[in-house]
């Protein structure tokens, strides 16, 4: 069967791909068995893993020497059944019994838990029906041992009629063996299907069949405690899972996960911010001077547009590394199928499933890992509406601008202004969450909540490493380009004179084509309150990171940048004024329409790539414009409220 056909959408190369008509071997098994981790162990591929379910929500392909030969291995999406409840279960149903025999698999390989056989051997009942060439992959046998669980392979493989290899590939235990295993199989025959009872006409009755199909196996080929074990896994998921302490400790977890990434990232942030502005720079302008491009628009472009794009994206690195470790600590440890369960109820209101409180929890850090973190959830449908709500999550670049604008025009309340931003933006996510649920989202299913929650495991750091990488390699990979090449066009539109006797990137910043740009955009804002070039050109600025709009103003007043933004100075004084002026005398009321629309208008340029990356162009586009709407509404609404009040 050539590679081509099978597997031809929703894929990704996670690896040296195998050559044209190599056998196609397809990894299958239910969510949260190790089949991820078993395909990276094998292939030495970089796939997303977890201990969690919704791991794999793509269609991951590599190669994989077995003896002295490759075969494509093809990691298909999780699947408890062949009778599919989710898109994902769907597509990997389709792809392993296709309309056309010849684009079926060479071989099904089958990832099997151990500890849990009744729910891993269903799959391998179904699978069996066909005429297949099947082998088990029999993983989780340490959580099995944790149980007083046996498993005889020998008597397992007697009873299922194909072979049965223990693996452990979190430490790669068993691959070579498993290989060998799979080279014998595919140079043996197609065995025939196996026959179910002639009792079994219809689904009910045919799952009955496969049930006792199923017990029997395991009657025959393992030993099982006379008492239910009660492990310390079960005894964590008494308080983990409650009703009511669970979603509290999840909240003080991810509480946990943020005070960690901001501690640790805000030094290093500021270490490689200062790296760039100092030695970097100091050394670009020598060396521009030591060739004689020194005080030409060349130096202009190297330092503010080349250096600062590249030094902003790269500033981004810590939190994003950090902010991956912990979570894939999280997953790999088991602790995120416990968060999916305490938070199902809640997002369900918003036509959400649980885990989809994940994504949402951490837009409140940074929206790009936030926007990447959708990956967990299996229905495409999920992720798109997901990644759609998460730039209403008001991330930490937001909060340098609240705080400055708050000491600025609230001094005596600042604190309560600041916490207020953060209510806001959870009333945007299920406000807008629920007007989309009942628009464009109105025919989606309540999709049930099935999983199996995980032993909890000591987390394995060639895991966590391998995880980290994959993901800020993606995000460093995708976004780049586009942040660079966006910060170059803000620095050509602030280096073109437009008025004054400015030359080409010696122009005051009110005399430039970025000026007039803010200027003729203006009006739009004037029911806002903030209709002054000044405080558009900050929004405009603000596109590609949030951070800038205080760098902007700055700028466009001349005075320096406050060092403590609860102490403004003149900064805050000439946006004080400004905002008196443009607003007709209500300044407060515009000044709370300007952070409102910060807060809700369209999210930075590094975010906009991740969304690209993860839900297409076309939603993302449709984000943008969602998000502009929704945030020049509200922003009307609130300042001519104030107006009215005030």
């Amino acid at each position: 069967m050539p590679d081509a056909n099978f597997a031809s959408c929703h894929t990704d190369a996670a690896g040296p791909l195998a050559a044209a008509g190599a056998p196609v071997v397809a990894l299958v098994g239910a969510p949260n068995v190790g089949k991820s981790t078993l395909f990276n162990s094998v292939t030495g591929s970089h796939r997303s893993v977890g201990n969690w379910p919704g791991t794999t929500v793509e269609v991951g392909r590599s190669s994989w020497r077995v003896l002295d030969h490759d075969v494509a291995l093809v990691d298909l999406p999780g699947a408890y059944s062949l009778d599919p409840v989710s898109p994902d279960e769907e597509f990997t149903a389709a792809l392993l019994d296709p309309s056309d025999p010849a684009d079926a698999p060479d071989l099904v390989l089958i990832t099997v838990d151990a500890a849990r056989l009744a729910r891993s051997l269903y799959l391998v009942a179904q699978v069996r029906e066909r005429a297949r060439r099947v082998v088990v992959a029999l993983t989780m046998s340490d959580v099995a041992a944790r149980r007083d669980i046996e498993v005889d392979v020998a008597q397992l493989q007697t009873s299922l009629g194909v072979p049965v290899v223990r693996v452990d590939p979190r430490h790669g235990v068993g691959d070579a063996d498993l290989a060998r295993v799979v080279a014998q199989t595919l140079a043996r025959p197609v065995p025939a299907a196996r026959i179910r009872h002639s009792d079994a006409a219809d689904d009910l009755e045919a799952a009955d069949e496969r049930f006792t199909w199923v017990q029997a196996a395991i009657e025959a080929a393992t030993v099982t405690p006379d008492q239910e074990i009660h492990t310390w896994s079960d005894r964590i998921d008494r308080w983990a899972t409650a009703p009511w302490l669970g979603p509290i400790i999840f909240l003080g977890v991810m509480w946990l996960v943020f005070q960690l990434t901001t501690t640790v990232a805000a030094p290093l942030q500021d270490a490689l911010d200062a790296f760039f502005t100092g030695p970097l720079s100091a050394a670009a302008t020598s060396l521009l001077g030591a060739i004689g491009l020194g005080g030409t628009w060349v130096e202009s472009f190297v330092l503010d547009g080349l250096i600062g794009g590249v030094g902003m994206l790269l500033t981004f690195v810590p939190l994003m590394a950090i902010m991956f470790a912990l979570l894939a600590l999280l997953e790999d440890s088991g602790y995120m199928a416990r968060a999916a369960v305490v938070t199902d109820r809640t997002m369900r209101l918003i036509g959400l499933p649980g885990r989809a409180f994940l994504p949402l929890i951490v837009g409140f850090g940074c929206n790009v890992p936030a926007i990447s973190a959708t990956r967990v959830l299996p229905d495409a449908r999920h992720r798109v509406l997901t990644a759609l709500l998460v730039p209403f999550t008001s991330c930490s670049a937001r909060l340098a601008v609240y705080v400055m604008l708050a000491a600025t025009f609230f001094p005596d309340s600042a604190g309560n202004v600041v916490f207020a931003m953060y209510v806001i933006s959870i009333v945007f996510v299920v406000v807008v969450g629920l007007a989309l649920k009942r628009t464009l989202w109105r025919t989606m299913g309540r999709e049930p909540l099935l999983l199996d929650l995980p032993a909890y495991q000591m987390p394995h750091l060639r895991i966590l490493g391998v995880v980290t990488w994959g993901r800020l390699k993606g995000f460093l990979r995708t976004a780049s380009g586009i942040i660079v090449a966006t910060v170059a066009a803000v620095w050509l539109l602030q280096s073109i004179p437009v008025n004054g006797q400015g030359s080409f990137a010696e122009v005051p910043v009110q005399d430039s084509a970025y000026a007039a740009t803010a200027e003729a955009i203006a009006p739009v804002f004037a029911p806002t309150g903030f209709g002054n070039w000044e405080a558009v050109g900050a929004l405009t600025v603000g596109f590609v990171a949030k951070e800038a709009v205080i760098s902007s103003w700055a700028q466009t007043y001349a005075v320096a940048e406050p060092t403590d933004l609860r102490s403004p100075g003149d900064l805050g004084e000439q946006v004080q004024a400004d905002f008196a002026e443009s607003s007709g005398g209500h300044a407060t009321a515009a000044v709370w329409a300007f952070l409102v629309f910060l807060l809700a208008y369209t999210p930075c340029v590094a975010t906009l790539a991740t969304q690209w990356r993860e839900i297409g162009r076309r939603w993302t586009l449709f984000g943008v414009a969602m998000q502009l709407s929704v945030a020049w509404v509200v922003a009307v609404v609130v300042f001519q409220a104030g107006r009215m009040l005030t």
